[in-house]
């Protein structure tokens, strides 16, 4: 029920609930991974189940797939889709030009691949994700397992050179091992306190032998929607250049219970 929700459950409902509706009959639609992302597969997969909306989604990791399926939604790959009409994933850190860092679920990869084939992203999230500046949030960086110890070296060689404030770096364990993401790689998670040109790092990080992709998502996002704890919404729509502001409420009564995290 809705009281044994926290509030920063209620509020990534909210913002789910509310990014649901902009999937329209006939999309192709990217899904994220995270909690977030969950309460949004749960959602679509009751308007599929009591609306009948036709759509075709492209998972971004296998435990999306797994959720998506088991609620209904057709699911395909990538190259089945083609390109996605949208893509509606979570973040873990947003700043005002909405550049994101993503990756703390392990899906980094996949989340950005499936992004960069959409004509159009909407992050969904809760407004504690929202910075001046990133870099609170460790920034993933994936790399293959290979030299792996010669890789994050490397990167935090780089990292001298960059407007950054901290420059640790740590392997990503799973228990007593490495934790492997769906493509068999290991993340480093960066400790950096703080991004000062996320473009450039962006940049960099992905010339260093043996990285595969870094978590920050540039010119990516085009709209967020905030959800509230107590059911509001706040969307901001940056592709017109400009921040434009909207609001919705849903219904919070609707929460039957607390879906756990993909």
């Amino acid at each position: 029920m809705i009281d044994q929700l926290t509030p920063v459950d209620r509020a990534k409902y909210a913002a789910a609930h509310c990014a649901a509706d902009f999937v329209q009959d006939g999309m192709r639609v990217g899904l994220g991974t995270g909690s977030t992302a969950a309460w949004l597969v749960r959602r679509l997969g009751a308007r599929v189940r009591q609306e009948g909306l036709r759509i075709i989604a492209v998972p971004t990791s296998t435990r999306t797939a797994q959720l998506a399926r088991e609620v209904g939604i057709n699911v395909v790959t990538l190259d089945e889709a083609r390109w996605l009409d949208l893509t509606i994933d979570g973040a873990d850190e947003f700043d005002a030009e909405l550049t994101l860092i993503k990756g703390g679920g392990g899906a980094l990869l996949q989340e950005k691949i499936v992004a960069t084939a959409s004509d159009q992203m909407v992050v969904i999230t809760d407004a504690a994700k929202e910075v001046r500046t990133l870099g609170a949030f460790p920034l993933p960086v994936e790399v293959i397992p290979f030299g792996w110890q010669a890789s994050k070296a490397l990167v935090e060689e780089l990292l001298s050179s960059m407007d950054v404030m901290g420059r640790k770096s740590a392997l990503r364990m799973n228990g007593d091992q490495p934790f492997v993401t769906d493509e068999g790689n290991y993340i480093l998670d960066l400790a950096l306190e703080r991004i000062g040109n996320p473009r450039q790092l962006a940049l960099v990080l992905n010339q260093v032998p043996g990285v595969v992709e870094n978590g920050l998502f540039v010119d990516i996002a085009d709209q967020v929607v905030i959800g509230y704890p107590d059911g509001k919404c706040e969307m901001r729509d940056l592709s017109s250049g400009t921040a434009e502001i909207s609001h919705a409420q849903i219904d919070l009564g609707e929460v039957q219970n607390a879906f756990s995290d993909l």
